[in-house]
């Protein structure tokens, strides 16, 4: 069995009891317009032998009714079952996107997996309430069909399958194509989608520069693509509904050329020819419905193999944080640490050693590449090191539950993200138990209480998506006071003073000082103002450590460290305001 069809089959698995049932309430009620063409016969031969055809118009009405209440109950419930399909699909599939492992999301686009988890889902309802069971209620409709045209002329049998057989011959042809175009139309939508993320995702940016006219063109050549994917699926679809249609037809006039001939010639009653053409012309339906089914079933396996990319990228473990964590600061140690990001670039760390002691402010220094945002990553275990060891309060970081890991770490991030929601919403969502003195405390910390008085409804308060309706140093410091209200025992700053004033800035450094003594605290200096007096200095160049120590050593001890320093704090004494560092 084909991969993606048992893929599909462990979907509707859990759901096999209505599926099973609303497929039979549908097979019943075709069924019971199988009977409609034999019901038929005989009101024609009631008009033929001058009897009262009401008995068997009755019957018929009859029969009419109860098709078509059987076939609305069975589509009702393979509809709520679809749906019901789609929300376990879903649910699945965002649980595993959001346990992904960082690097595999970093090879991936938002747009893609947001029609993956959308659109791609959605075709699971169609192809479990619709095109699983048209197929089999095609395929039984189309024996019982063909059967009862057997038992009133297998002659005239015969004639029909010649022409079926070699229309199936061609479908099996075209088949293959309608499921290539298929998976390949689905893939341009989700290309389409990634175009449009980006430039929704840099907005501010599109407008600042100019660019509408230019993304305008990427998507809508993007939309274009999947435009011409969607012909192809279209062309080969009508290709395939023709074929159908034109086989009955074909059929249709060969039987009333053969049967008009037997009739002719006594070997049969007309009221079977016409009973006969009826089953004909209903033989349009289950033919329609295998085709369509196909067609769909194809559709739906091309949505399944693209889930299961998802599901089959590395993940990470589920587990919740204990809840027993201990407290106090940890001491951390790189050991000749080599990592790489699996790409043409040089490794990030190539032997990086130093050590963060217990409780104090560890600063890392150092120019653009030189490894210090990896450090963080490698720290929250986004990414694995490749060499060399790494501990956390004398344990290999990889023993470490992960969930227990990043329960102990704060990290406020270079950019500050903000997620739409309110104040309250983002303050707490590093701690959804924080009470409300904690947050007023973290507020208080990170002076955020003139942002507070100006809120008209304070701290629930909508922020704007990603915080759009704050300024990037109030997007820092709310970023900051997420962190502080975690009570980490570890916080991780990534340049956060890059969009703070002077004043804040100096505060800031206060707020990190009082936490030094039950925090261990690392922060990627962007200003060395900022870590002037931290407890040790880590300068890191090329992925190694190039020298440590404080302030002072250093600007006498090594050269780089000396021109940074002389760099950003010569006019400082005058300005009060630090110069940006390099990075």
């Amino acid at each position: 069995m084909p991969t993606d069809l048992r893929g599909l089959l462990a979907h509707a698995a859990p759901h096999k009891a209505p599926l099973i049932a609303g497929g039979t309430l549908a097979l019943a009620g075709s069924a019971a317009g199988l009977a409609m063409p034999w019901t038929a016969k005989y009101a024609v031969q009631a008009f033929a032998e001058n009897r009262s055809p009401a008995p068997a118009l009755a019957l018929l009405t009859l029969v009419v009714l109860a098709g078509a209440a059987l076939t609305a109950t069975g589509t009702y419930l393979m509809s709520r079952t679809g749906e019901a399909v789609v929300l376990a699909a879903r649910e699945r599939l965002v649980a595993r996107m959001l346990r992904l492992k960082v690097a595999a999301v970093d090879r991936l686009t938002p747009g893609d997996l947001l029609t993956r988890a959308t659109g791609d889902t959605t075709l699971l309802r169609t192809v479990l309430s619709r095109s699983l069971v048209e197929s089999a209620n095609g395929a039984l409709t189309l024996v019982g069909t063909l059967v009862l045209m057997g038992v009133m002329d297998w002659f005239l049998l015969l004639v029909t399958v010649v022409v079926l057989a070699l229309v199936a011959a061609a479908m099996t042809l075209l088949m293959p194509r309608i499921k290539k175009a298929q998976h390949q139309a689905q893939e341009a939508v989700g290309a389409m989608g990634a175009h449009l993320d980006r430039a929704l995702q840099s907005f501010r940016t599109v407008k600042a520069n100019g660019a509408e006219d230019r993304e305008e063109t990427a998507v809508t050549d993007a939309a274009r693509r999947a435009y011409g994917k969607g012909l192809t699926v279209a062309r080969w679809t009508s290709a395939s509904d023709v074929s159908m249609l034109m086989s009955v037809q074909v059929a249709f006039l060969c039987v009333l050329g053969v049967g008009g001939a037997r009739v002719a010639s006594g070997a049969l009653d007309l009221s079977n020819l016409i009973a006969f053409l009826l089953y004909l012309f209903y033989l349009v339906a289950p033919l329609g419905q295998l085709t369509e089914g196909w067609v769909g079933l194809n559709t739906g396996l091309a949505a399944i193999a693209r889930i299961e990319e998802i599901e089959n990228l590395p993940g990470e473990s589920a587990e919740l944080p204990s809840g027993t964590s201990e407290s106090g600061p940890v001491a951390i140690t790189f050991t000749d640490v080599t990592f790489g990001y699996d790409d043409d670039r040089a490794p990030a760390h190539d032997g990086l050693t130093f050590t963060a002691p217990a409780g104090g402010l560890t600063a890392l220094v150092g120019p653009s590449g030189a490894g210090k945002s990896t450090v963080f990553a490698l720290l929250e275990r986004f990414y694995d090191h490749d060499g060399g060891t790494l501990t956390v309060d004398g344990r290999d970081i990889r023993d470490w539950p992960l969930a227990e890991l990043r329960a102990s770490v704060g990290y406020v991030e270079q950019d500050a993200p903000v997620l739409a929601g309110t104040l309250r919403d983002n303050l707490r969502y590093a701690a959804p138990d924080a009470t409300d003195d904690d947050i007023a405390d973290a507020v208080t910390r990170t002076r955020l209480d003139d942002l507070l008085a100006r809120l008209p409804e304070g701290l629930d308060t909508p922020v704007g998506h990603r915080g759009v309706l704050l300024s990037g140093g109030e997007r820092q410091r709310v970023a900051i006071a997420r962190a502080l209200l975690r009570r980490p025992r570890i916080l991780l700053l990534d340049e956060v003073t890059a969009n703070l004033d002077a004043v804040n800035e100096q505060h800031l450094r206060d707020v990190i000082r009082g936490l030094t003594p039950h925090t261990t605290v690392l922060v990627i200096a962007h200003r060395l103002s900022t870590v002037v007096d931290a407890d040790r200095i880590v300068v890191l160049e090329a992925g190694r450590t190039r020298a440590q120590g404080t302030h002072p050593e250093l600007t006498e001890q090594d050269a780089l460290y000396a021109e940074l320093a002389a760099t950003q704090l010569m006019g400082q004494g005058a300005s009060g305001a630090a110069v940006t560092a390099r990075r």
